[in-house]
């Protein structure tokens, strides 16, 4: 059944959910954008007006197109919408996978059998989630990251371009794993954390 789908967010992210949507054969309907003229285009789409006009698209389901997880997680509480889930067609999705609203997973990214998508989160293009997952709510994976089986990662965090956690791993909440970092013991505290392995920046 083809959506009527709304972007709150017209920047680079935007335009990248935009494309997936129509890819996965729905509409976009336009996006919203505080920083952006009512009646402008971006992409094609038109810009409908702030993203407090959400409330006058009740016939719509919406998607928060903005990379900071602190913004999705505040839009996100601050609206009550119909929120969609925005698969590309060559992203892989295993068996007894769930995913949880407002999440995006973008090209050729894969998550395997038994892993447990939070809300909000963004699954990057080429990332790669194991088996039996488990990623708390509004998570950014970054392009080609990869989570070995069995690991969970807290909510909030950022896990960069390129990153790779070993199986079995365990990633506290509001971290930054910084692009091409290794991840080879459990993190337990709040930070960032980069290098190979990675160490937390101010320890």
């Amino acid at each position: 059944m083809n959506k009527k789908v709304i972007i709150i967010g017209a920047g680079g992210h935007g335009k990248v959910i935009a494309d997936i949507i129509t890819a996965s054969q729905d509409t976009v309907i336009g996006f919203l954008d505080d920083g952006l003229e009512k009646g402008s285009f971006v992409s094609g789409y038109p810009v409908l007006g702030s993203s407090d006009e959400c409330v006058r698209f009740s016939d719509c389901a919406f998607v928060i197109a903005i990379g900071s997880n602190q913004i999705r997680k505040v839009l996100a509480e601050k609206y009550c919408l119909k929120w969609h889930i925005a698969i590309h067609p060559s992203a892989v999705v295993g068996s007894d996978v769930h995913l949880g609203e407002g999440t995006v997973v973008m090209a050729n990214a894969v998550i395997n059998a038994s892993a447990d998508i939070g809300k909000h989160c963004i699954i990057n293009t080429g990332a790669v989630i194991e088996h039996d997952n488990v990623i708390e709510d509004y998570v950014h994976v970054s392009p080609h990251a990869t989570l070995c089986g069995t690991v969970h990662v807290g909510k909030l965090t950022h896990i960069g371009a390129g990153a790779v956690i070993r199986n079995n791993r365990h990633v506290a909440a509001d971290c930054t794993i910084g692009a091409g970092g290794v991840v080879v013991k459990d993190i337990n505290e709040s930070g960032t954390y980069i290098g190979v392995p990675v160490g937390r920046i101010g320890s």
